[in-house]
């Protein structure tokens, strides 16, 4: 297993990828672990979670510069995800126990309640484009609900991997509760499929996704997954063209593009499309690509060549197929896997550019006719995860939001984003499940009734 920084295609470090007895062994002291960790209360188990989040801060420089260094997103930006991190640690220790209180229920019985507890060891499969904050997100309402966590991490961010596992421990969490395994994708059934292992939450593309699923579903396995977007952006003609366009750009270039919920097809009316493209274009062009750890630098790298040559591949296609290529769209002459903030107009069905995820600094543009005709065409995709719309009307967007777009989160005037606070996941392919806010800590649990007559 390897890292290579992709800022300059070098090899970071290789790692011996672990066998079934060893992951076996790790899963059955996780286990042994996560019994005595259940039986603590929530103020013991805040009390850990408030330390990660310590660690969390006191390293923060260290961290990003791993986090840079291996998937080559720009250095502010990493510690920027890390400070995030420290935030869903904090906000679980605090809530934690409001969110899982039992619940009275009235019947017939003398007492009747629901109670919510801890499921065992939570699988967790992860990606490389958030290396902290995705795991985070998860580990910290799964032990604060009284779980284990074993994690399988992309093999590009082995080194972010580890240095999540030994923060945890550093925070004096019992041994064993949080692991890492070193074990590539296509050798994971017997993982999933484990006796020790309880529940799976994957974080992946579609494809990685179904696999999971139905590896999982064999064994009866509870799955959360947060799979991939083409995120819709609605502009309406009524909209702050000046504020639209800068909540767009940033949401499509953020950590170069490589974000599920970016902002990818941007929605808008032909009475303002002029305006629009305009200052789009002229803001996309603005923004400097170069090395991930100098100030400025809005573009790193890609996370891989091979994610990089992938992306191109889509834009050639689309181009082909009669979309207009109007920025960017080549392969820098350069060392690393780098590529240009690119903007596709003219992107019409049939082509990459609308029926695809683009995981990169890619735009694409769509011009409609008219309201009804963007909302159709924003729900016109087989991904479902974020959506935004752009108005001044703010209660006909908000209605637009909450009734009409096809997605798990809705944002107004603002671009997609998650935060601890608010329940995040997808519909349609881009997966099921919630993560984060109330509804996330309630999905590895188990919702048991009491009754008592």
């Amino acid at each position: 297993m390897k890292t290579i920084n992709p800022a300059t295609g070098k090899l970071i470090r290789e790692y011996p990828e672990m066998d079934m007895n060893e992951v076996s062994e790790i899963i059955s002291s996780a286990n042994a672990a996560q019994n005595k960790w259940a039986r603590k209360n929530f103020s013991e188990r805040a009390t850990f979670l408030n330390k990660i989040a310590e660690l969390l801060k006191e390293r923060k420089q260290q961290l990003g510069n791993l986090m840079t260094q291996e998937m080559g997103k720009p250095v502010s930006q990493s510690t920027g995800e890390i400070e995030k991190c420290a935030w869903v640690c904090e906000y679980y220790a605090k809530h934690a126990e409001q969110f899982l209180t039992d619940r009275e229920v009235e019947t017939d019985a003398t007492k009747s309640y629901v109670t919510f507890n801890p499921l065992g060891i939570v699988l967790a499969i992860m990606p490389w484009n958030f290396p902290f904050w995705q795991v985070l997100r998860f580990a910290a309402p799964a032990l604060m609900a009284g779980n284990g966590v074993i994690l399988s991490h992309s093999e590009n961010v082995t080194g972010c991997a580890l240095e999540i596992e030994k923060l945890i421990r550093d925070s004096g969490i019992p041994k064993g509760l949080f692991r890492t395994i070193l074990v590539q994708n296509e050798n994971m059934k017997p993982v999933i499929q484990h006796e020790g292992i309880a529940a799976v939450t994957l974080t992946g593309s579609a494809k990685a996704g179904r696999i999971v699923a139905s590896q999982a579903g064999e064994a009866l396995k509870k799955t959360v997954l947060e799979l991939g977007g083409s995120d819709p952006s609605i502009i309406l003609s009524d909209a702050d063209i000046s504020k639209s366009v800068e909540s767009c750009v940033n949401s499509r270039l953020l950590n170069s593009g490589q974000t599920c919920i970016a902002a990818k097809r941007f929605i808008v009316v032909e009475d303002i499309y002029d305006e629009f493209i305009s200052e789009f274009r002229q803001l996309m062009e603005s923004k400097k690509m170069g090395d991930p750890f100098e100030e400025g630098t809005d573009i790193g790298p890609m996370a891989r060549e091979d994610l990089r040559d992938q992306l191109h591949e889509q834009v050639e296609k689309s181009v082909a197929k009669g979309a207009e290529l109007t920025l960017g769209g080549y392969k820098p002459d350069v060392s690393g896997a780098f590529y240009p903030v690119t903007i596709l107009e003219n992107v019409q069905k049939g082509m990459p550019a609308y029926e695809e995820e683009l995981f990169g600094p890619v735009a694409s543009v769509i011009k409609v006719k008219d309201e009804e005709e963007a909302v159709r065409v924003a729900n016109d995709s087989v991904y479902g995860l974020g959506a935004s719309i752009y108005s001044g009307n703010e209660k006909r967007a908000e209605q637009i939001a909450a009734q009409q777009l096809e997605a798990g989160c809705c944002f107004i005037n603002d671009f997609v984003k998650s935060d601890p606070r608010l329940p995040f996941g997808g519909i349609k392919q881009s997966g099921y499940g919630r993560e984060l806010g109330l509804f996330g800590i309630r999905e590895f649990v188990n919702i048991k009734t009491v009754y008592v007559k």
